[in-house]
């Protein structure tokens, strides 16, 4: 079995897991009741990736504060608000989940901070180690007390003193990580005291080292406490982070003072170091885009690991089982993270171990359905998954009748459409005008960094195969098509088309999938018109290929209609784009190209560009005509996709999964 070690037991303080695989620990939003309990969404949603064969569940943060930072997470279970609620809802979920020979550990919060989301504060004041600015908003954060500080380490020994009556098998604390209220404690920049929590480093750790101290004095030795922990901040200023291969003066933790602190940590007593890099000053690298490279935590996980003799968890994008394989072998960590992976797929683990990696859900790095979801309407999902974290309301729903079901259009609507159907027992037939699935997967994959994406398509592709659905590709359905086929049920997805306009010489103007699907060469100097995210993410791709680009923007910022895209997403690729040589114009218009010459209006004035070719990314439009050809026509009908609504690639699988799903 070529992936065996992933397989092999390794232990925690007392516990031992079966495997190498962590679910990594995630928000929890709308995964509790108002009580502070589990409700039925996460007792369902933890237990499915116990069941996916995964080791060691961690579920996202959890709150034992009551008084400090109350409002500062909504929705999040509380394991000292309502003790009993929280035990009796905690064995419910822990006993399921122990079923499948997994462990779960409680993720414990230590609080916020000066990062605490805005639009979850309310009236109440930041709070932070000092006077330090707040993170998202204009305001200074209040220094906390040291009552206040013992009654946080107080309140977390009562958690998980409660923790470990509800089942849990450890803790994880959140945590020397990412610039939340311990990490502020823990980093210089942040932490002005005087006090015994300020100045040295084993002062401003005092804070981590009484919790862990805390709890074991509750729970006993033997009860596991983990932490997660970064290893370097990656700040260049306030609300400034360094990006991959930019070279920056650290005004966080710098690795030498991180190894350091990993030891200190570790003598403190705790039992494993959950590893990454970076604080919400640049947190696409906790949680990283796209952009970022896979594995990426890989060479930090091992500095630690050289430096501690506890286990060391990595995540980060490490989704590739040959590289978990081999980050495991060549001692780059004991233990494999997968986050967004287990939203995507929760049985991973269990396909994996049964030689069927093929039929992995691939996570597309998308941040749409996870972090951009928790972010924008306190809720955690998965853009590719629509039954993660919704399982109970969305599993299969079981047919009396099998219906044959034209479905026309092979985009990620019709593929996720023709898949549900196929799988609840219907007889869907696909029909894509295209030479392969994916539809508008495929230019928008076809970036490095967009890797993914053609792997979803490709999934489909397989799954498709398995379910023996049949495809015909490079065929284009007309009405009578339709009408003369016999079909209980009609789905009409074809997509979109891109906007175009004309300025004057078209012959050497292109949409951006032209150029992105190699129809079309740009030249060595081009322009994009358009700063959305398809516009953006082109500029970018070009760049790194050596061409000269200007982004033009009508409207006064990048990405300005583009969301709810998750802040790591945006920010990160907003920086990217002119540390890659894009030249960027807002607040442009473009008025024609003729001779090898743009001409643009900018609050400037009027500007020429000369350039080899200009492309459009100004957006798409829907493609509906056949569906409006045959509304009348047909009793049951649909129309999904971008031919519905043009929206991403989360809207178009959740829409083709409600529908399917109920046909």
């Amino acid at each position: 079995m070529k992936y065996r070690n992933l397989f092999t037991p390794v232990r925690i303080g007392s516990v031992t897991l079966k495997n190498r695989f962590a679910l990594a620990p995630m928000g929890p939003l709308g995964l509790s009741d108002s009580e502070g309990g589990f409700n039925q969404r996460g007792i369902d949603y933890y237990t499915e990736r116990a069941k996916g064969g995964t080791g060691l569940i961690i579920t996202g943060v959890t709150f034992s504060d009551c008084k400090v930072e109350t409002q500062s997470m909504p929705n999040c279970p509380n394991s000292t608000y309502n003790p009993v609620h929280f035990i009796r809802t905690s064995r419910e979920m822990t006993e399921r989940v122990h079923a499948y020979g997994s462990k779960i550990f409680l993720m414990m919060s230590g609080g916020f901070g000066r990062v605490t989301i805005p639009t979850n504060l309310g009236d109440f004041p930041p709070v932070a180690p000092s006077a330090i600015p707040h993170r998202w908003l204009d305001k200074i954060c209040r220094p906390l007390e040291k009552e206040e500080i013992r009654s946080i380490v107080k309140s977390f020994g009562d958690g998980a003193y409660n923790a470990k009556r509800g089942g849990f098998d450890g803790v994880e604390i959140h945590a020397v990580h990412e610039g939340y209220l311990l990490d502020q404690f823990a980093i210089s920049m942040f932490n002005l005291r005087t006090d015994e929590y300020g100045g040295s480093l084993e002062n401003r750790l005092r804070f981590a080292k009484e919790v862990v101290e805390e709890i074991k004095s509750r729970c006993g030795d033997d009860f596991p406490v983990a932490l997660r922990f970064s290893v370097k901040s990656m700040i260049k200023d306030w609300r400034e982070g360094a990006l991959p291969g930019e070279e920056f003066e650290e005004k966080g933790r710098d690795i030498e003072e991180g190894l350091e602190a990993a030891k200190l940590l570790v003598s403190y007593g705790y039992d494993a170091l959950d590893t990454d890099v970076g604080t919400y000053d640049a947190w696409w690298w906790n949680h990283p885009p796209m952009y970022q490279e896979k594995g990426l935590f890989r060479k930090y996980c091992r500095m630690v690991k050289e430096v501690v003799d506890v286990p060391v968890l990595c995540a980060g994008r490490m989704d590739n089982p040959d590289m978990a394989s081999a980050a495991v072998e060549n001692g780059d960590c004991d233990i494999v993270s997968l986050g967004r992976p287990l939203l995507a797929d929760p049985d991973y683990v269990n396909k994996l171990r049964s030689g069927r990696y093929d039929e992995v859900r691939p996570c597309i790095s998308c941040h749409e359905g996870c972090m951009g979801r928790i972010q924008e309407y306190s809720m955690i999902n998965c853009a590719v998954n629509p039954q993660a974290a919704r399982e109970r309301v969305t599993a299969y729903e079981p047919i009396t009748k099998s219906k044959k079901v034209l479905i026309v259009g092979g985009g990620v609507a019709g593929c996720e459409a023709a898949r549900v159907l196929a799988i609840r027992g219907h007889k869907p037939e696909l029909f894509e005008k295209a030479g392969r699935l994916g539809g508008n997967l495929i230019p928008g994959g076809a970036p490095e960094f967009k890797e993914d994406d053609i792997a979803l398509a490709d999934w489909y592709t397989r799954m498709l195969d398995k379910l023996n659905v049949p495809v015909r590709l490079n065929t284009e359905i007309k009405k009578d098509d339709v009408l003369n086929g016999d079909y209980d049920t009609v789905i009409i997805a074809t997509g979109s088309t891109p906007k175009v306009f004309s300025l004057g010489d078209d012959a050497h103007v292109y949409t951006a999938a032209q150029v992105l699907n190699g129809e079309k060469d740009c030249g060595g100097t081009t322009v994009v018109v358009g700063g959305g995210l398809v516009g953006c993410e082109t500029a970018l791709w070009l760049a790194q290929h050596g061409r000269h680009v200007t982004l033009v923007e009508v409207l006064d910022k990048l990405m300005a209609v583009n969301g709810p895209l998750c802040h790591a997403n945006k920010d990160m690729l907003e920086r990217l784009v002119p540390f890659h040589g894009v030249q960027v114009m807002t607040g442009a218009k473009v008025n024609g190209y003729q001779d090898g010459i743009l001409s643009v209006t900018t609050t400037d004035g009027a500007q020429k560009l000369s350039c080899d070719s200009v492309i459009l990314s100004v957006g798409y439009k829907e493609e509906n005509s056949l569906y409006h050809e045959l509304e009348f026509d047909v009793p049951e009908i649909y129309l999904l996709g971008d031919a519905k609504k043009v929206s991403n690639i989360m809207y178009g699988i959740w829409d083709a999964f409600e529908v399917a799903n109920h046909i």
